[in-house]
């Protein structure tokens, strides 16, 4: 008998017996024999997976299949988790919004920096170099900005600040309530700008907050902040300014000098919290004033760039600091705000139960590993895009992206960013 030839086909017959279903597959040729069509069965597929089945249908079809490695290549990788993490989150605050209400490349700049002060902070010339081995710079619409455009946005974001602090502390603070002004300081290093061209520079600054530690305004002090000549006016502003009741001032190193001390007990509005004892801080004051010269009138370009760094870092903790709170059942930190509020301020705080479990096992109740907040970006930051194309293909052949699929703990840290209100 002469061998038959003509199309083979994958057929699939269903059955049902005794409420289960039954699939037959088999592998069957179509012939003509005296001018009809008949079918010889080849072979029965019905024990392989479903999935190789589909393939061998659509082969005999006509698609061609290749191994992966022959398909496409990856021609570039940028990190991606914890930058979709901190765009949920800003996202999440309208922070856009906060800035300015018509989208602008400053307003684009700005929140870039954010950004990228919460990811990786560096200088600004770093920043434009390396935020390109991130999806940064390509999700914030950023791609082609230099370091000249980030001084520029630093501009106008500092021309912004009243109306930025304006929208937060409307948003945070309750008019005739109580709210915190931590006083700190930090070191100004550097050696191009003529400030850091001076010795022992130092920066003194007063952080607006709600009670709950919430970052609202920021304030920079002219010369020294040891003299309360300096900083008690300014913080009188801020009550009048947001229509507080009660500042509660927190102070640290000396900032809050003795003579301060005893003008805010004169006054019903203003308490104060510090760490160390009126001799220490009389002893500080008794070694002079701190860089009164910071802040003169020489040089004021370099001096509004520091105020904008500095409201940025400002910008650029309220976002972490609701990053934080979202994430507080992953990380380390204690999810009973009522047993807090009811803590004695002053006693030496113990851990609840559920804390000193997460942090003598390190792991969470479902077994998944504890984070602190930077470890919990690291590990988002695994979640990569990786972008594809045919392999040989030319510098303009077309290409698409793959993300890495998210395991259960980054899926559940970007989920709890979605709970984050404004």
């Amino acid at each position: 008998m002469p061998a038959r030839t003509g199309a083979v086909h994958v057929a699939t017959t269903t059955r049902k017996y005794k409420d289960k279903v039954y699939r037959t597959h088999l592998l069957r040729r179509s012939y003509r024999e005296d001018g009809k069509v008949k079918n010889e069965t080849l072979g029965n597929l019905s024990h392989l997976p479903e999935s190789l089945i589909d393939i061998i249908r659509r082969s005999l079809q006509g698609e061609t299949f290749v191994a992966t490695a022959d398909a496409f290549e990856i021609v570039r990788s940028r990190a991606h988790g914890h930058v979709q993490a901190v765009s949920v989150a800003m996202q999440r605050l309208g922070l856009a919004s906060v800035l300015a209400r018509v989208p602008s490349r400053e307003r684009d700049l700005v929140l870039a920096m954010v950004a990228v002060r919460i990811v990786s902070p560096d200088t600004q010339l770093a920043t434009t170099r390396q935020w390109h081995s991130s999806t940064l710079a390509e999700d914030f619409g950023v791609l082609d900005a230099e370091e000249d455009d980030l001084c520029a946005a630093m501009d106008w974001l500092l021309e912004r600040q009243e109306s930025i602090e304006q929208a937060l502390a409307t948003r945070h603070l309750r008019a005739g309530g109580l709210a915190l002004y931590d006083l700190s300081s930090s070191d100004f290093e550097g050696h191009c700008c003529p400030p850091a061209q001076r010795r022992t520079l130092q920066l003194n600054y007063g952080l607006l907050t709600d009670v709950r530690g919430c970052p609202v305004a920021v304030s920079v002090f002219d010369g020294n902040t040891a003299d309360s000549l300096s900083f008690l006016p300014a913080v009188q502003q801020v009550r009048q300014r947001f229509g507080l009741d009660q500042v509660v001032m927190v102070g640290d190193r000396g900032t809050i000098s003795s003579k301060a001390i005893s003008e805010m007990r004169s006054d019903d509005g203003i308490a104060w919290i510090t760490a160390l004892e009126s001799v220490s801080i009389r002893a500080l004051v008794g070694q002079g004033p701190l860089q009164t010269g910071l802040f003169d009138e020489r040089n004021p370009l370099e001096i509004n760039r520091v105020r904008a760094h500095i409201l940025l870092c400002m910008l650029a903790y309220y976002v972490e600091w609701h990053m934080r709170e979202a994430w507080r059942e992953l990380t380390f930190a204690d999810t009973d705000q009522a047993a807090q509020a009811e803590r004695d301020p002053v006693a030496p705080a113990k851990r609840l139960m559920a804390v000193q479990r997460k942090a003598q096992g390190k792991t969470l109740d479902n077994g998944q590993p504890v984070h602190g907040f930077h470890t919990r970006m690291a590990e988002l930051a695994t979640l990569v895009r990786n972008t594809c194309r045919t392999p040989q293909a030319g510098p303009d052949a077309p290409s698409f992206d793959v993300l890495t699929t998210a395991n259960a703990c980054q899926q559940r840290a970007l989920e709890l960013l979605g709970t984050i209100r404004s």
